[in-house]
């Protein structure tokens, strides 16, 4: 209502008064407030005084020495069980020391059964028989990874519930669980493999899975391989290297520094050599001009037809002879099957000598049949040579008396002391 003179009054002169007790209140508050503050500071932040500080320090001291299991306990809402446990023989803490003493220790770098329960975000979730699940990261599933160019599921890598090795590759972390791994025992196993390989020293197969600058990725054994351009036959290293299948040959293993080179052109080259023998006509491609020579491919294999045996005649100039590029057929006339190389003549392939220098491309379309005249022509000179050297050894045995040149010829000590008291 409406204030009279004396409510006026009493309103206007009380109200300074309740402004001065309200002050003097929140000062002592903050008073009280700073001393509990500084109390706890010089007490090592133990509460003396001040309830609302005390009560503060005292759940976080004890929740800092709560155990994970009391933390689950106190945050529980849901609905509280009275059990009578009067009747029961044994305690929590005898059944937690019983399931203490069965579960088994792992260390590091273990080996041990276990199997996939369950795929989870970047990995799965492995039961090895711990306090809880081991978890495969996707990365260490297997070396199948290494073959993939895509990112693979982890459902395609591993199996549910099929039992198989992991290996532990980590320590338990705050809830007890491991961290296990397959590709690396299949790394190590893939290593023994192919060190048995080598030792046989056979020749194998890998499929081509990249390819860079220097040559191409082969897969051998699940682990990657490096094959140089200059090993590689019949083909380049480009995107249409890559699926396929190619022979290959070791030409170095270094487990240490995680190192595998191999060969295409030697597996090429022993395979072919094992079919190839003095005296065949083959096939060839003219890849460089020396001075003392050219280089022919044949199959694969590097060839050396030296200018001494292009031709019966003397060459001035070898280039206007051959040239790279060149198809020639060539007669092998000598070769080395451990390094792969074979030394090649078309001088044994000429109808009359000089043809390689007049037209040589009558001694490529006739080189079958010169071959042919050629080997019956050694043949021929050899089986002569047996005839000689067989009257010369008859001859030798046909002397008669003092014919014979060798019958005063003696080897007897007494003969060799006899001509030296002479002298």
């Amino acid at each position: 209502g409406p204030y009279n003179s004396s409510s006026l009054f009493v309103h206007t002169h009380t109200r300074p008064c309740y402004q001065s007790l309200l002050f003097v209140m929140t000062l002592s508050m903050y008073s009280v407030a700073l001393l509990s503050t500084l109390t706890c500071l010089s007490d090592g932040f133990s509460v003396v005084s001040g309830p609302a500080f005390h009560a503060a320090s005292s759940s976080s001291l004890s929740a800092a020495t709560m155990t994970r299991f009391d933390r689950l306990k106190k945050n529980y809402k849901g609905p509280k069980l009275n059990i009578d446990t009067s009747s029961i023989d044994f305690s929590y803490e005898d059944f937690s020391s019983s399931v203490e003493s069965t579960l088994i220790s792992f260390n590091r770098n273990d080996v041990i059964t276990g199997s996939v329960v369950q795929y989870e975000n970047g990995g799965a979730l492995v039961d090895i028989g711990a306090k809880a699940s081991a978890f495969l990261p996707l990365a260490e599933a297997g070396l199948a990874l290494e073959a993939s160019q895509d990112k693979a599921a982890i459902e395609d890598l591993v199996a549910l519930d099929s039992p198989r090795q992991f290996q532990i590759i980590s320590e338990e972390d705050e809830n007890g669980q491991l961290l296990v791994s397959i590709r690396r025992i299949e790394y190590r196993e893939a290593w023994e493999r192919i060190q048995a390989l080598q030792e046989q020293d056979d020749v194998f197969e890998a499929t081509v899975v990249a390819v860079n600058r220097g040559g191409a990725i082969a897969l051998v054994e699940g682990l990657r391989a490096f094959l140089p351009g200059s090993h590689l036959t019949g083909a380049l290293p480009d995107d249409d290297l890559i699926g396929q299948t190619i022979p290959l040959k070791f030409l170095e293993v270094n487990q240490e520094a995680n190192k595998l080179v191999v060969s295409n052109r030697r597996a090429v080259v022993e395979k072919q050599m094992k079919d190839l023998s003095r005296g065949d006509v083959v096939q060839g491609l003219v890849k460089a001009i020396k001075p003392y020579g050219a280089f022919v491919e044949v199959g694969g294999m590097s060839g050396l037809l030296h200018i001494s045996q292009i031709s019966y005649d003397r060459i001035d100039d070898l280039e206007s002879v051959l040239s790279p590029g060149t198809v020639v057929k060539c007669m092998i006339i000598d070769h080395d099957k451990v390094n792969g190389r074979i030394a090649l003549s078309t001088k044994t392939l000429e109808p009359e000598p000089g043809d390689m220098l007049k037209d040589a491309s009558r001694v490529f379309d006739m080189a079958e049949e010169t071959a042919k005249r050629y080997h019956e022509r050694m043949e021929a000179e050899r089986r002569a040579r047996e005839e000689a050297a067989k009257d010369i050894v008859l001859g030798l045995g046909d002397g008669e008396g003092g014919d014979d040149p060798l019958a005063d010829v003696t080897d007897s000590l007494e003969s060799v002391l006899e001509g030296e008291q002479k002298e």
